[in-house]
């Protein structure tokens, strides 16, 4: 019997029936992360890892029937052992290990293998079946050091500043801002952020990440001269909305793994585009999927087909998990209609 198969809820475990990341609300939930194509309302029951309560509290409501486990700690459920260990993708993020009757499956969630220091960094887990995302499935993605990308936007906003421009720079509210402001040059000016990504910033400060200071924009007067030196964070849903009107004259950029590719940055439509992503690139999926060991892969979210067919011509059992992931934080990002 499979550990986890597929249904209309969700990914299924029958002997602990239970479910991973369920797309409609069940009975027991086991979330591998806070993004919102993940983590649901309406379950009756959530066991995430420990670091990740504090995110899940703040994006589902702070009375959600939430368990925790320490990353490692272990559970047994209907003889199901489950744990949760380190996904490098955003903070809290785990893969599911499962072990029943001596059979091992893990289920990766969302991952990244480069650490960027706002959470617990990858770790391979040894598995007979490894569960594994595709968002950026592709041979053609494959991401620079973040640290360039990073002295990428800096550069960015100091010319913008020397031309007397606002910077504003689209990037998804949870764990994309977070990993820019920990990993940006804080000195250069002030920094201003959007109100959905504020009250996630607090929740990475009680976590003990350095996030340097913000100031809120909703604060802030319209063309305020402070607004000229800025760096002005915010999702991609404010982009061409009239919460834009209050910077002035602004150069614009979109920071997304997406931006590896030239059509979603003209249809973004933004002067610049930076390439970084919370999720694995092609050699990364590789190495992490032959880290585990496993001789089973089932690959979910993404480029699908092509995945499985790389790695069923190297000889290992792939195949496909019909999901609904994907369409929250990593989606492919299409403009914002004007008001």
């Amino acid at each position: 019997m499979d550990l986890v198969i597929a249904r209309p809820e969700g990914l299924y475990c029958p002997p602990g029936d239970f479910y991973i990341d369920p797309w409609r609300a069940v009975e027991r939930s086991v979330i591998t992360h806070g993004h919102g194509d993940h983590a649901r309302t309406g379950n009756s029951h959530y066991l995430a890892a420990e670091p990740g309560a504090g995110i899940l509290r703040a994006r589902l409501g702070q009375d959600i029937n939430l368990q925790t486990l320490a990353y490692g700690e272990t559970l047994k459920h209907q003889g199901v052992t489950l744990s949760f260990h380190p996904a490098g993708h955003v903070l809290g993020s785990a893969q599911v290990r499962l072990e029943y009757e001596g059979e091992v499956w893990v289920a990766s969630g969302d991952y990244k293998v480069e650490p960027d220091g706002t959470c617990a960094p990858f770790e391979p887990v040894r598995c007979h079946t490894f569960i594994t995302e595709s968002t950026f499935g592709l041979p053609i993605y494959r991401w620079q050091p973040q640290a360039e990308i990073f002295a990428e936007i800096n550069h960015w906003w100091r010319a913008n500043q020397q031309q007397g421009k606002a910077s504003v720079l689209f990037c998804y509210a949870f764990g994309k801002a977070q990993r820019i402001l920990h990993g940006i040059d804080s000195t250069l000016g002030p920094i201003v952020a959007h109100g959905s990504v504020e009250p996630l910033n607090r929740v990475y400060r009680d976590a003990g990440i350095f996030i340097p200071p913000t100031l809120y924009a909703g604060d802030i007067k319209k063309n305020d001269p402070l607004l000229r030196q800025a760096l002005i964070l915010a999702p991609p849903s404010a982009g061409g909305s009239t919460w834009m009107r209050r910077f002035g004259d602004y150069s614009d950029a979109f920071a997304s793994g997406w931006m590896r590719l030239r059509g979603p940055r003209r249809r973004r439509g933004v002067d610049r585009g930076f390439v970084l992503s919370d999720h694995a690139d092609w050699p990364g999926l590789l190495w992490a999927i032959e880290q585990t060991g496993a001789e089973r892969v089932m690959v979910t979210h993404g480029s699908v087909a092509t995945l499985v067919r790389y790695l069923s011509d190297k000889g290992l059992n792939a195949q496909g998990f019909n999901t609904e992931y994907g369409d929250d934080e990593e989606a492919m990002p299409e403009p914002e209609p004007a008001p």
